[in-house]
């Protein structure tokens, strides 16, 4: 009895010998395997933000009166009007990434290489932004107090009941300070740059001051920043212990400190991909304008890095949601 000999062959593209799942290329897959990886990267890290917050909500800064500045508009306030103008032009720079791979699928090289120099314009941007931005946020605006428990303290007009800077306050008292540094044979303790105020100077005007009180972190229940009287602001002056100008990842002169150190490192974060994505796009301009992929008949390269841009909007989004809208 002769024996039946059955062959399996597989039809259509392979990579290495299999059918490809769901009709994509290795590449394709390779990038959405990447993709969803990041994608819970970042979602462990808004989890602990968004865990931190909740543990702190009633001493969490808000968004309104940290992110302010708007270039050009120096002393006037524009809560989250350049945020919104920076999220408007990363996604617009996902519109023309779409362009660019519509382009690609038509064999449209020159369109394709204005699409995407557009979107490359739109990262650069939007990277210039965000380094102006944490710039303002590390430099401050007004200042505050950190009291010896950790508390921050700000001040405010008692009348208008609006921020007030060290600067429009704060008494000139001629003392010798300091600054702990090798240089001065302060070697062996490490410590920040001195404030151009020292508490003793912010305490003297306070109390000189009578229009000024200070504004607790304490968010109450009108949702405000809990506002002392003058009699409860003297008495707080026997707690400051550090004055703070700006936020860095020990101080914070908006708030809880555990704010600045995830907004540093989840914007940081995000910054480094967008960055990484102008780099990549560069690199897949330049090869569109030396003729490569219409060479090859395909712009498929084109189209894995829009998958990446896409996702790197997108992640901003919630970014954008998490840090400023809630």
């Amino acid at each position: 009895m002769a024996a039946t000999v059955t062959t399996t062959a597989t039809t259509g593209k392979t990579w290495d010998g299999g059918n490809e799942p769901m009709g994509a290329s290795y590449g394709k897959m390779m990038m959405w395997f990447f993709i969803v990886s990041d994608a819970l990267t970042f979602s462990g890290f808004l989890a602990a933000y968004g865990f931190s917050r909740f543990k702190f909500i009633g001493t969490w800064p808000i968004a309104d009166e940290v992110f302010t500045h708007f270039p050009f508009m120096h002393g006037k306030e524009a809560p989250m009007y350049y945020v919104a103008l920076m999220t408007f032009i990363l996604i617009f720079s996902s519109v023309t990434m779409v362009l660019a791979v519509d382009a690609g699928h038509k064999l449209q090289k020159t369109k394709v290489a204005v699409y995407m120099l557009l979107t490359i314009v739109g990262g650069f941007i939007f990277l210039g932004s965000q380094a102006w931005e944490w710039k303002n946020f590390i430099k401050g605006e007004f200042g505050a107090v950190e009291s010896k428990g950790g508390s921050v303290f700000q001040f405010v007009d008692a009348t208008t009941g609006k921020r007030v800077a060290l600067a429009d306050f704060a008494a000139h008292i001629h003392t010798d300070r300091v600054e702990k540094r090798k240089s001065n044979g302060i070697w062996f303790e490490k410590a920040d740059a001195l404030p151009t105020y020292s508490v003793a100077e912010v305490a003297e005007g306070l109390k000189t001051h009578e229009n000024v009180v200070i504004r607790t972190e304490t968010i109450g229940a009108d949702k405000k920043k809990t506002v002392l009287n003058r009699e409860e602001s003297l008495k707080k002056i026997e707690d400051f212990a550090l004055v703070v100008e700006g936020a860095n990842l020990q101080h914070n002169e908006y708030g809880h400190k555990l704010f600045a150190d995830f907004f540093f490192f989840i914007t940081g974060f995000h910054g480094f991909h967008v960055f990484s994505g102008v780099m990549i796009n560069i690199l897949i301009f330049l090869n569109v304008l030396a003729g490569t992929y219409e060479k090859r008949r395909s712009y498929e390269m084109v189209e894995k890095v829009g998958l990446y841009w896409h996702f790197v909007d997108l992640v901003w989004v919630f970014v954008f949601t998490f840090f400023y809208l809630v």
